[in-house]
């Protein structure tokens, strides 16, 4: 199996890549399988077929699902969920436009409920 961020060799087992310090399946650059450079949108592999979609998503280590729920709810328009979820950059960015007059917070509020809303380690959340 190869990182797919750097496209180091690693362990199946590898929770997180030696090259790039990146879990291995977080990344969007390279096949798993053949260690081809894929586009960051492809699906699957042009060179040996594999799937790619969600082997970027890893579950089970993420924050929790009903915190960050009620942090989007509540903060929402502040970006306060993102700066849990660790996505600094957008975080920032919520916070100066009061959340895109709201419309990114309900897009963000969606994908929450939806469960396809990550943190910035490509973790899923998780529901305790």
């Amino acid at each position: 199996m190869y990182c797919r961020n750097c496209g180091n060799e690693v362990s199946e087992k590898t929770v997180m890549c030696v090259a790039c310090g990146t879990p291995p399946k977080a990344g969007n650059k390279y096949c798993y399988n053949c260690k081809t450079e894929t586009a960051a949108n492809a699906i699957i592999c042009m060179k040996c077929g594999v799937s790619l979609k969600g082997e970027n998503v890893i579950e089970g280590e993420g924050k929790d699902w009903l915190t960050t729920l009620l942090l989007c709810v509540f903060l929402g328009w502040l970006g306060i969920h993102r700066f849990y979820t660790k996505h600094n950059g957008i975080g920032v960015a919520q916070l100066l436009t009061c959340g895109g007059c709201f419309i990114w917070n309900l897009i963000d509020l969606i994908q929450i409920i939806n469960g396809t809303f990550t943190d910035a380690d490509g973790h899923k959340l998780v529901k305790k």
